[in-house]
């Protein structure tokens, strides 16, 4: 499963690191550029590009759905 989202601040990237460490699936970052992150990693987040919309990618809808609400809060 896939949602994209727009990410606009560090917090927001704290935010999604702390909802992915509490998922028992992988959750991947892509940016546009075409680089990939573990969401559950903040070195490899912050080597990520947000000038753009990035991908969410997670296996499991629910925990999807968790970390794209960590940003909206």
């Amino acid at each position: 499963m896939v949602r994209q989202v727009k990410v606009s601040s560090f917090s927001e990237v704290q935010g999604i690191v702390s909802a992915a460490a509490k998922c028992e699936n992988d959750v991947g970052v892509h940016d546009m550029r075409g680089s990939i992150a573990d969401a559950k990693s903040i070195l490899g987040m912050m080597s990520l590009d947000y000038s753009s919309p990035v991908n969410i990618v997670c296996e499991n809808d629910s925990d999807l759905n968790r970390v794209v609400r960590a940003i909206r809060q």
